[in-house]
């Protein structure tokens, strides 16, 4: 399934996904959308409040989501409160 011409973060998430499914050793997944979602989104996050030095408009802009919605995920993932400036 891996491709050499894939981005960097695509084929991280699929060898993730690769080891997920192997350390199963046949047990059913279920919510692998959300596990994914919910590892990747806390980290990103983190980062790119960073790289905005804590500015809320400026990540909002990075990600391409309204202020609003990054707010919201910022507290959904414990991070409102957080200094995140360098």
């Amino acid at each position: 399934m891996k491709r050499a011409n894939a981005h960097p973060m695509t084929l991280a998430v699929e060898q993730s996904l690769e080891r997920y499914f192997a350390d199963l050793e046949g047990a059913k997944p279920a919510g692998i959308y959300d596990m994914v979602i919910l590892t990747v989104e806390k980290p990103m996050l983190q980062r790119v409040m960073l790289e905005a030095g804590g500015n809320q408009l400026r990540a909002s802009e990075m990600l391409g989501i309204n202020r609003n919605t990054l707010r919201k995920k910022l507290q959904q993932h414990g991070l409102l409160n957080k200094t995140m400036a360098p």
